[in-house]
């Protein structure tokens, strides 16, 4: 899931960038930009940083793995050739 201090400096962010009467609404205003981030965010297929990593990692291996066993099959196949 997405950081909630992320969030939180996003919507601070955006609060800060906007003209000087509706920023001195105040608090309500952040709110409901925060609000609305976490909703829009919500609905984005994303994954966190942590399962992105660990399916990096995964990735990595498996491409190892496929490297090895490609080489293992080619050195059969020229076994099986008489090479």
């Amino acid at each position: 899931m997405i950081d909630p201090q992320k969030i939180e400096q996003i919507a601070k962010q955006i609060h800060e960038s906007m003209p000087k009467g509706i920023r001195e609404l105040g608090d309500e205003v952040e709110k409901k930009i925060r609000q609305g981030l976490q909703n829009q965010l919500a609905k984005l297929d994303v994954v966190s940083r942590e399962e992105f990593d660990i399916q990096t990692q995964v990735l990595l291996k498996t491409r190892e793995k496929l490297t090895a066993l490609e080489k293992r099959l080619a050195e059969l196949e020229a076994k099986s050739r008489g090479e």
